[in-house]
Order: C-alpha cells, then sequence, then structure tokens
C-alpha cells in the first residue's frame, strides 16, 4: 500500500508483464518511495516492487503509479495471500470518536486484504448513560459492501435509498453501494446504554461494482452448534451453512461462541485465507493464547481450525479467497484508478450521483483533500 501522490511512472504502458521499466527521469521519485516502503515495513525483502502499470502477484507487493493520473494519497491494496498456514498477529490501532473507542483491525501495515474483506472496525465494548455515542453524519461510499454487526446495543441506520432500520444485537446491516449510495449511523434516542459490535468492509468484484446501491436488513442470522460452541454465520458460507446477507465474492464472515472448558473445531475450505479477532473472554489457537485488539492472520490451506477456551470466549472469523484485482482505498471510496476517486470526491462535494440522506439532521461529512492520505470514518 503506497501513497500514490509520491510516486509517478514515465510512459504507462510500457512495462506489460514483467519487462523492465525505464523510468527516465522520475527514477529519483520511484527510487524514494522503494525506500519509503521499505522504511515503513510495506515493502519487504522478498518482494518484487514494480512500478508501471497494474500488474500484481498473489506472493508479491508491487507498487504502482500513472503519470497521466491525477495526483491522489490513496492507499493500493494487493493481495499478499501466504501459500502456506501462517499465525501471524497484527495489532490494531485505537481511534477515537468521542467516547466511542474504536479498533481499527483492518487494513493494518502489512495486511491490507483477508480474502475480499478490506476494512475492520471494532466498536466497544461501551456503556454510557445519556448522549448518544455513534454519531456518524452522512457520507459517501463506492465500490464496497458495508457489514454491520451487533453484540449489543443499537444503530440506527439511514441511507440515500431513504432505507431506515434499526439494528440490535443478533441482526445484521448489509449495504451494497456500488456506483454510489450515501448513509449515516447513530446511536437512536431509545437505547439500553450499551454499544458493542463491528463493521467491516468487502471490496466488490469489478463485474459487480458498477451497479445500483442497496440495503439489506436481516433480524436474525443463522447458527451452526458445534461440539464446543456456537457458529453465527452473517456473510458467506461455513461448512453447510450459507448467510442469506447478500455477498459477491467467495468468502465467510462468522461469530464464533466457545463454550467454557470447550475446542470448538470448523471446518474451513483450504483455498481460503483466514483471520481471527478476540470479541471477548479468552481463547488460543493450538496452544497458542489469543490477545486482545490483534487481528491473527491465519494463512491458507487448512482445512479447519480449533479454537478452545477455559472461560468461554467469542471470536470473528474472516476469509475468502485472495482478491485477484488491485484496490485503491481513499476515505470510503474503492476503487481502481485515481481518476475515479477524484471524480468521486468532486461528485459528492458538488451533491451529485451519491444523493442526500433526508433522514439525518445535520450537515453531512465534507471529502478531505486529495492529496491527503485520508482513511476512512470509524464504523462508517
Amino acid at each position: 500500500m503506497i501513497d500514490l501522490a509520491d510516486v509517478q511512472a514515465d510512459e504507462p504502458g510500457r512495462n506489460a508483464g514483467n519487462q523492465r521499466l525505464e523510468l527516465g527521469p522520475s527514477i529519483l521519485r520511484g527510487a524514494s518511495a522503494l525506500l519509503w516502503g521499505l522504511a515503513n515495513g510495506i515493502v519487504h525483502a522478498g518482494h518484487r516492487a514494480i512500478i508501471g502499470p497494474s500488474v500484481h502477484h498473489q506472493d508479491s507487493l508491487c507498487i504502482i503509479a500513472r503519470m497521466s493520473e491525477p495526483r491522489v494519497a490513496a492507499e493500493e491494496c494487493v493481495a499478499i495471500g501466504a501459500a502456506q498456514q501462517q499465525l501471524e498477529p497484527y495489532p490494531g490501532r485505537d481511534v477515537r470518536v468521542g467516547d466511542l473507542r474504536v479498533l481499527r483491525a483492518l487494513p493494518v501495515k502489512g495486511r491490507r486484504l483477508i480474502g475480499p474483506w478490506c476494512f475492520l472496525d471494532r466498536f466497544g465494548p461501551l456503556t454510557f448513560a445519556g448522549g448518544t455515542p455513534m454519531d456518524v453524519a452522512p457520507h459517501p461510499h463506492m465500490g464496497l459492501q458495508t457489514v454491520t454487526w451487533l453484540l449489543d446495543g443499537e444503530i440506527l441506520h439511514d441511507d440515500s435509498l431513504q432505507q431506515e432500520a434499526l439494528l440490535r444485537p443478533g441482526g445484521l446491516n448489509v449495504m451494497t453501494s456500488g456506483n454510489a449510495i450515501a448513509h449515516a449511523e447513530r446511536t437512536p434516542a431509545d437505547n439500553t446504554g450499551r454499544l458493542n459490535g463491528v463493521q467491516l468492509w468487502t471490496a466488490l468484484p469489478e463485474r459487480d461494482r458498477h451497479g445500483e446501491g442497496s440495503f439489506q436488513h436481516l433480524s436474525d442470522i443463522p447458527s451452526i452448534e458445534f461440539n464446543g460452541g456456537i457458529a453465527r454465520v452473517f456473510s458467506g458460507t461455513l461448512g453447510d451453512m450459507t448467510s442469506p446477507a447478500q455477498h459477491f465474492s467467495d468468502l465467510v464472515g462468522a461469530d464464533l461462541q466457545v463454550h467454557r472448558d470447550g475446542t470448538l473445531t470448523l471446518p474451513l475450505r483450504p483455498e481460503r485465507e483466514h483471520a481471527v479477532l478476540m470479541l471477548n473472554g479468552a481463547a488460543a489457537l493450538r496452544g497458542e493464547p489469543l490477545q486482545p485488539d490483534t487481528l491473527y492472520y491465519l494463512g491458507t490451506r487448512r482445512d479447519e481450525l480449533a479454537i478452545s477456551s477455559t472461560g468461554g470466549s467469542r471470536v470473528l472469523l474472516i476469509g475468502g479467497r485472495p482478491f485477484d484485482e488491485t484496490i485503491l482505498m481513499w476515505w470510503n471510496f474503492v476503487a481502481r484508478t485515481p481518476e475515479e476517486i477524484r471524480q468521486a470526491r468532486e461528485d459528492w462535494e458538488a451533491h451529485r450521483r451519491f444523493g442526500d440522506v433526508p433522514a439525518y439532521n445535520g450537515p453531512r461529512i465534507p471529502a478531505p483533500d486529495l492529496l491527503r492520505l485520508a482513511t476512512p470514518n470509524p464504523v462508517s
């Protein structure tokens, strides 16, 4: 992942395949970008770095930029899925939204995608006596699907399709942005004083990302009972269970409840890469304790997952086939080119294309400057 404003390559299109690229006068900018990537742990020894058109490989990270495209400080996400089993920890980072603590678990340095999953925020657990700890004003999305899974509390969703839904524990909100959508999320005035959940994004494949936006609210999610625990499948497929939620890639998203003094053993698809995140309690994977606030990347080639707990726990499981398209993430947009991001930003600022959220009483969120590395709104 790299700030595209820092790199410009001469004569786009010359480096089709793995041919040597003649950089000419921009070689210093390209070299600076490579050194920046090495210093920040984004380009690693053994990875091939290509400055040129959009080319990437499963086991390599490629830095790509085009001189003819607008300067946009977007982050490039490339599949670097391991070809074997792993147990690799990636500590998340805290983001504060008023009194609400949000853990940004994905993307993180060194791991930008898990299958098509490109974003994971963990919010709460929080108890409060008054006010509305979550209040995310109207903002746009493009090229992605949001998946909001609630463990405790309530969230009120409103969008530019004039859909409204009150999400409660055990329910699911799935919003497919397609080419353009806007929404707002907030704690309702009538609430239990608790908030605890996750919001995830998946990148939409090329064939699906230009369609119309849609919203799906599910009040109940199917579960599978196993020896040692329960799996609630909110996205994709786990074993013989498929979530009723709409999805566009081969993936899984599940809330795993491990019983006290139990071991929950689940079937996995070995062609998928997977990751887990502790939600509450304490658990271990093959004797290795799982630390809080840490995403554990499991790699591929696993046909089962065994999680044990002495006191009981809940663990988030996500996974999917390594995503075979290079994406750009900037603010709340998932795109393929800087030009798409520039146009989407202009449309949002000009009140075009994305629509308004009339049910929200208040101003919407303005777009950041294109040359600033704009991370997504927390719980957006």
